[in-house]
């Protein structure tokens, strides 16, 4: 890639990776049953993880159903990433001809809708770019691995680059700490504020045999703090979203926000793993721990916007497209190599 002040040469396509959301209520319980029938969230063989599948969601559709009623009936996450697609296509358009396709896993357009997208495209290269900034086999390595069979199953030959992760990507650090940092300032008024860094949590066995996810979370927080250029900031990083019996990484979002009812302090709670408002954000930040939050007592609390389409953000998602075609490898992270200490067994770069 590249050329003559710094126009492509070259007919690119963008796939981005998302988790995708049900569009309206009769769509909550296939959409429970795609995600628990992925290997990567439930390890067991088919037909068992098939069975499995079929049960929770059932058992599970009637609560998510309440849930999205809170949001219109449907998650809001399609259009969000369309959003996001046309102002990454807008800012990629000024160095050559680029197009950016959605492939969601769990739901609509899936990788297959996609793959045949841009096959009728017909790339001279495609890079795949996760919308999730910190990887994880359930996410971005679930995604990968969906695209590669889509991408067969359709034909496409041309040449792919992947970008497995960006968790202090300069663009998404910058996007991130501007709203924080007026979260802290609006908090500041009740007292001395702490900053809750909430990600959606995974099984602590899933992070014990090597999955990267929670120390690329941590590296998010560190790099917004150090941004911030706050002396002695007051904040932790926490997890949301615990679902089942099985022990998750911690601590748990709804134990510090205990923690700051006892102590007095108002909190800022930064959605650190998400870049788009779905149900995590609006129902589960915005009502239910809102709520929770002011029955325990918490001060104040502040809930800080995801980056959404940002120009800091879209800026970070261009200059990693651009990278990563220019270095024409299959695999880079937002600062081209590995970023994962050695302990992390399932880095992508592995």
């Amino acid at each position: 890639m590249g050329g003559k002040a710094g126009k492509w040469m070259t007919k690119l396509a963008v796939v981005l990776f998302n988790m995708g959301g049900p569009d309206r209520p009769e769509s909550v319980r296939p959409f429970l049953f795609n995600l628990f029938n992925d290997p990567a969230i439930i390890g067991a063989p088919q037909p068992i993880r098939r069975v499995l599948a079929e049960f929770i969601s059932r058992k599970r559709a009637p609560t998510a159903r309440r849930i999205y009623e809170k949001i219109n009936g449907r998650s809001p996450l399609l259009e969000l990433t369309k959003n996001q697609a046309a102002a990454l296509e807008e800012r990629l358009r000024s160095k050559g001809e680029a197009r950016v396709f959605i492939a969601m896993r769990y739901w609509h357009p899936f990788s297959d809708e996609a793959a045949a997208e841009v096959a009728s495209y017909h790339p001279d290269e495609i890079v795949l770019l996760p919308l999730y900034p910190q990887f994880s086999t359930a996410t971005t390595g679930s995604s990968l691995k969906d695209w590669r069979r889509a991408a067969a199953a359709a034909g496409i030959a041309a040449p792919t680059y992947a970008v497995c992760c960006y968790p202090d990507d300069p663009g998404f650090i910058e996007a991130q700490r501007k709203p924080v940092l007026a979260g802290i300032e609006e908090a500041s008024r009740f007292g001395a504020p702490r900053v809750l860094f909430s990600a959606h949590g995974l099984p602590k066995k899933v992070v014990e045999r090597g999955d990267p996810y929670a120390r690329q979370v941590e590296r998010t927080a560190e790099a917004v703090v150090k941004a911030l250029n706050i002396p002695a900031l007051d904040r932790v990083v926490c997890y949301q979203s615990k679902v089942g019996p099985m022990e998750w990484i911690g601590p748990a979002t709804t134990d510090e926000l205990k923690r700051a009812a006892v102590e007095q302090k108002p909190v800022v709670v930064v959605p650190i793993a998400f870049v788009s408002e779905h149900s995590e954000t609006l129902v589960e930040l915005d009502i239910e721990y809102r709520e929770l939050a002011l029955e325990w007592g918490v001060s104040a609390y502040v809930r800080v916007a995801t980056v959404g389409t940002a120009a800091e953000f879209i800026d970070g998602l261009a200059g990693m497209v651009e990278r990563a075609a220019m270095k024409k490898q299959e695999l880079i992270s937002g600062t081209n190599g590995r970023l994962c200490p050695a302990e992390c067994g399932r880095c992508p770069h592995e």
